[in-house]
């Protein structure tokens, strides 16, 4: 699929490897559409690349009426959805059990709520509408989601999100499979350790020893290059059903 003048839904697209897509896929003629809670970021980013090719829509992505309200702000304004690109998520690092206590369930909930539950509520809520439209380069959408290595790697307090990541894994194949008569693709990123601000808030000593288990580059992944991988999936029709690792070969050991 063409990305210029297309439209693109990005999931937690005020920061972090979501604000690096709406970045680089505005930077390519493509009309990009930001789900986020946090409206002063949102908002400051319109402002920043212009409301012409640019809407941000504040988006509980875990409630039905919330993201089916930002969708039809979108298809208000840009009349068609070409895909969605769903970077949302949190992370929390709380072991199962402890002195203090058990990990509390409402975190826990809260944590597949928001990474895998919420991915799949914007998928099938923006699917419907995508099935509505017609093809166009030979296809009607393309949808990606964003996993972590700690899917198959996580360390000791990632139970939750590890749990979380690794639904998206699984859901992406069974998910492309039924897209594929609709001519849409299904495709999962899984990110090593980026430089987002969630990481570039540790300690200089924690960041340099991370770096230093990164086989090559050894560095932090750019969140850019979580973007140009973005741009390479929507332009290349045969990648479909596929997870694909972004990470510089690291490979997490045990902690």
């Amino acid at each position: 699929m063409k990305i210029s003048q297309k439209t693109f839904i990005i999931t937690g697209g005020a920061s972090g490897l979501g604000q690096a897509t709406v970045r680089y896929l505005h930077q390519l003629n493509a009309n990009v559409v930001i789900f986020d809670l946090s409206l002063e970021s949102g908002q400051e980013l319109v402002q920043e690349l212009g409301n012409e090719r640019v809407l941000f829509c504040e988006t509980d992505i875990t409630n039905e009426n919330s993201v089916k309200s930002a969708l039809e702000k979108t298809v208000e304004k840009f009349k068609q959805i070409h895909g969605v690109v769903n970077c949302a998520g949190i992370a929390v690092s709380i072991k199962t059990i402890t002195n203090r206590g058990v990990f509390p369930l409402d975190v826990f909930s809260k944590v597949l709520s928001v990474n895998l539950i919420g991915t799949f509520n914007v998928i099938r809520l923006t699917a419907d509408i995508i099935n509505k439209q017609q093809s166009v380069d030979g296809e009607k959408g393309i949808f990606i989601m964003t996993a972590s290595c700690a899917a198959t790697e996580g360390q000791q307090g990632q139970t939750a999100y590890s749990a979380s990541k690794a639904g998206i894994v699984g859901m992406t194949l069974p998910m492309a499979r039924e897209f594929a008569p609709l001519e849409m693709r299904v495709m999962t990123i899984s990110p090593g350790i980026f430089a987002t601000p969630m990481v570039e808030a540790l300690p200089e000593k924690a960041i340099k020893a991370i770096e230093s288990s990164i086989p090559f580059p050894a560095r932090l992944g750019k969140p850019a290059e979580f973007a140009q991988l973005v741009q390479t999936i929507i332009e290349n029709p045969y990648l479909n059903g596929e997870v694909i690792r972004l990470d510089g070969g690291v490979r997490l050991a045990k902690l």
